[in-house]
């Protein structure tokens, strides 16, 4: 079979580096200030992230795109307890990162730390689309042999990261999950029906948490408490705003000196705008779009349902949670503390995406289409 594999989507390729290459020359200028305060080195966020995100992200990728992509079809089983493994153990003493209020990460000796969830997207995404694959259309429209035990294993899976918590990426793996589900067969009613029961969860988890009462009050009313709650909000706005049509230009950010937080992570998004204006933060946008127009184009070309559903799924899960992190910046969503991909600080998630994208290039290779 191997001589009659296709080359790699190159336009797939030239869209994620473009994405990529953007964001490490943003996170140079957006994470300098902040990089200078807390190390004395105004390179140090852009380093790290090319040591320990990038670099690995490309072998990782290389390594991905080089594997099969039915090999994670054939340890299905085995990933999914990786899976259900990586978020129990964060809960080790000794072996945890504690983060703020979340038990999210792991302790590598002491050098650096990772972020088990972002795993978990996709050796969970291969676990359910292999099991989808199996079950068959027919199967998954099955109440007690495709609806129950779908919800079943999701229902693990999104337990362990409530307990720790991580709403942002319970709330990225559940939507990943149910758009797969749908591709594989579902009828609108189960899936409708599991947006309602996730609409209604999601309501009662910001209700007992105050804090996340506090970022639903903020995104309801921006205005509100401009130097408490609505801080971070109000400060994404005015250097969005600030930005105009055109930017200031690159490096010129006013913001970014202390006033925004999370300059290098979650608010980077409201950096771009600042400096390079509307017409480049709108770009982003299309970039992202354009990332799962193809990524779409390779699911519905790939010679399997289980490639289909991978491809489908790393493509909402990347394109989602742009969205998210870039609605958050603009006040039409709440706050979540979820990275925007290929462009936010985060060696762990930079290096997983690249890793999910090498599966795709992969993918792309045993396409039924034209070449």
């Amino acid at each position: 079979m191997a001589k009659d594999l296709r080359p790699f989507d190159y336009t797939y390729l030239a869209i994620v580096s473009a994405i990529a290459l953007f964001g490490m020359m943003m996170l140079a200028s957006a994470s300098a200030p902040v990089g200078y305060a807390r190390f004395s080195d105004s390179y140090y966020f852009v380093v790290h992230q090319l040591v320990f995100g990038f670099l690995p992200g490309l072998a990782g990728m290389i390594i991905f795109s080089r594997i099969p992509y039915t090999f994670w079809k054939k340890n299905a089983w085995n990933l999914l307890l990786i899976s259900i493994g990586l978020l129990v153990i964060v809960f080790i003493p000794g072996i945890s990162a504690r983060i703020g209020t979340a038990h999210s990460w792991i302790s590598i000796g002491g050098l650096f730390s990772v972020q088990p969830s972002e795993i978990v997207k996709l050796t969970f995404l291969f676990y359910l689309s292999a099991w989808l694959e199996k079950r068959g259309e027919m199967g998954v429209r099955d109440v007690q042999g495709g609806f129950l035990p779908f919800i079943g294993t999701l229902g693990i899976i999104l337990l362990l990261l409530f307990l720790q918590p991580d709403v942002g990426t319970m709330t990225i793996i559940a939507t990943m999950s149910l758009v797969v589900y749908f591709v594989a067969g579902a009828p609108l009613l189960y899936v409708g029906g599991l947006i309602a029961a996730g609409a209604s969860t999601l309501a009662i988890l910001i209700g007992i948490a105050p804090y996340r009462a506090a970022r639903f009050t903020t995104f309801l009313n921006p205005e509100l408490d401009p130097q408490g709650i609505g801080y971070h909000i109000n400060q994404a706005l005015l250097a969005i705003g600030s930005g105009g049509i055109f930017g200031l230009g690159y490096g010129h950010s006013r913001q970014k000196f202390q006033y925004l937080p999370e300059v290098e992570g979650d608010s980077i998004y409201a950096v771009i705008g600042e400096e390079m204006g509307m017409v480049v933060a709108v770009l982003v946008l299309v970039m992202f779009l354009a990332f799962l127009w193809r990524t779409l184009k390779i699911a519905d070309e790939s010679p399997d349902k289980f490639g289909k559903y991978v491809a489908t799924g790393i493509g909402v899960w990347l394109v989602l949670q742009a969205f998210v992190n870039i609605g958050s910046m603009v006040a039409i969503m709440p706050m979540t503390g979820i990275t925007l991909p290929l462009i936010s600080y985060g060696g762990s998630s930079m290096a997983i995406v690249m890793c999910a994208i090498g599966v795709v290039l992969n993918i792309s290779r045993y396409g039924k289409g034209k070449e």
